[in-house]
C-alpha cells in the first residue's frame, strides 16, 4: 500500500480494524490516520467498506478487532460511553433520518435535550445558531416535508454539528439528492472545511473529492489500498486496482 508522509498529528488513528457480518468480512486490518483540521475523502466501489468504516467510527457497529483512537482514547473499547463518543463524532447519512412529526428546530434540539440533558433554553439557542450557520434559520418552525431534499440534508448536518463534534463523518450525503440540489450540500461541506472542521467523507463525487480533500483513501476489499494527496491519487495512482477504478470513473464521465 502506498502511504504518504503524515500531514500532522492525527486526531483519529485506526489500526488493524476488522469487521464481519456473519461469514462476510467487510473490513480487514484497515489502517487510517486523520490529522486534525483536515478532510479525508474515502473513495472506492460499492461494497469496499466505506460506509461500514464510518459506522464503526461512530460506534454504530461493534468493532470485531483493532484500535480506534480519538484524541488518544481507544473508542472501540467496549467499556466506553457510546453516547459520549457520539457527541464527539457526528455522522450524516444518505437518508436524512429526520423525524417528520417534529419541526426543524425540534429535530436539531432532540439529541441535546434527550441524550445530553441540555436545558431547553440553551438547546434552543444552540439549535437556532446552528440553523443560521447552515442557512436555514427561516425554516426553524417548518416540518421536514416542507423542505427540499437539499434543505433536509442541511438540517441533518446542523443536527450533527449542534453537539460541537471533534470529528464529522459524511456517508454519501448527496446520493439521495436530485442533481440540482447536490451543490448546496457540497458548498456547506466546503465551508466546514474552511472553518477547520476535521472530516471523513465517503463520496462518489470525484470532482468534489479532488477539490476539497487533503488526503484521498482508496478502499478495496475492506482495507485502504492506497492513500495520498488528490493530485497523486487522481493524477498518478500507484496501485493497479486504483488505476482500474479511476479508469472506469473517467469512462463514465464522473471525473
Amino acid at each position: 500500500m502506498s502511504v504518504p508522509q503524515t500531514l500532522a498529528a492525527p486526531l483519529l488513528s485506526v489500526r488493524g480494524l476488522r469487521k464481519s457480518f456473519g461469514k462476510s468480512v467487510v473490513l480487514t486490518d484497515l489502517d487510517l490516520d486523520v490529522p486534525e483540521h483536515t478532510c479525508t475523502v474515502l473513495i472506492g466501489a460499492s461494497g469496499s467498506g466505506k460506509s461500514t468504516l464510518l459506522r464503526c467510527l461512530n460506534l454504530l457497529e461493534v468493532v470485531d478487532d483493532g484500535v480506534v483512537e480519538l484524541d488518544g482514547q481507544d473508542i472501540a473499547d467496549p467499556r466506553v460511553d457510546a453516547n459520549a463518543i457520539r457527541s464527539k463524532v457526528g455522522i450524516v447519512f444518505q437518508a436524512f433520518n429526520l423525524f417528520p412529526h417534529l419541526s426543524v428546530l425540534d429535530n436539531v434540539m432532540l439529541a441535546p435535550r434527550r441524550v445530553h440533558r441540555v436545558r431547553r433554553q440553551q438547546a434552543e439557542s444552540d439549535a437556532v445558531a446552528m440553523l443560521e450557520r447552515v442557512g436555514l434559520s427561516d425554516k426553524a418552525r417548518a416540518r421536514p416535508d416542507e423542505l427540499s431534499g437539499g434543505q433536509q440534508q442541511r438540517v441533518a448536518i446542523a443536527r450533527a454539528l449542534v453537539n460541537r463534534p471533534r470529528l464529522m463523518l459524511f456517508d454519501e450525503v448527496t446520493s439521495a439528492l436530485d442533481p440540482e440540489l447536490v451543490g448546496e450540500v457540497l458548498t456547506l461541506i466546503r465551508e466546514l472545511k474552511s472553518d477547520g472542521m476535521t472530516m471523513v467523507v465517503a463520496t462518489h463525487e470525484m470532482g468534489f473529492a479532488r477539490e476539497v480533500a487533503d488526503q484521498v483513501c482508496f478502499l478495496d476489499g475492506g482495507r485502504v489500498l492506497e492513500q495520498g494527496p488528490p493530485a497523486q491519487i487522481f493524477g498518478a495512482p500507484q496501485e493497479p486496482r486504483t488505476r482500474q477504478f479511476l479508469a472506469r470513473i473517467v469512462a463514465a464521465g464522473r471525473l
